[in-house]
């Protein structure tokens, strides 16, 4: 029998899980075929950068295939932030913020990349308001996934240093 805690963990985990691609796009098939209609596919190579940091950001990206790596310059660091998979949403935040992106995207492998164009979404956006809502709520589930990972990591950190100081 699952505990409250375990339970309510659970729950909080299904609520925070990507959500289809599909799903995060549904619209009437009039704004479905404005977007299908403008949709850029970009074919990389390994090393390709698909856009810098600090470039204005030109739309929504949906990696189709390949893997593609995340770094980003900070004041006196370098970060790698992490990789992007097939199926992944890229750069959400900066397109709903209308911004620049806040970091480098560059391929690991080879891969296709598709690329919903910045106007095209406006448009979509002013002829059916909930899909910015129902991209805006992928959003805060990104940031509550990676806040729940950051929380793993340091919890992780805390007890192997907490294994290391018991053996001294």
């Amino acid at each position: 029998m699952q505990s409250s805690w375990q339970a309510a963990f659970s729950e909080r985990r299904d609520a925070i899980a990507a959500r289809p691609i599909a799903e995060l796009l549904a619209c009437p098939p009039a704004i479905g075929n404005l977007l299908n209609a403008s949709a850029e596919c970009i074919e990389f190579v390994v090393g390709d950068v698909i856009f810098h940091q600090n470039d204005i950001c030109q739309g929504l990206y949906v990696v189709v295939g390949g893997q593609l790596l995340r770094k980003a310059a900070r004041i006196d660091a370098r970060l790698t932030l992490g990789t992007v998979r097939a199926g992944e949403i890229v750069e959400l935040a900066a397109m709903l913020g209308d911004v620049r992106h806040t970091y480098t995207l560059s391929a690991q492998t080879n891969g296709t990349i598709m690329r919903l164009p910045k106007p095209s979404l406006l448009r979509a956006f002013q002829s059916y308001a909930p899909l910015r809502m129902q991209l805006l709520e992928e959003l805060a589930r990104e940031v509550s996934r990676a806040y729940a990972q950051c929380c793993a990591s340091r919890q992780a950190g805390i007890r192997r240093r907490n294994a290391n100081s018991a053996r001294v």
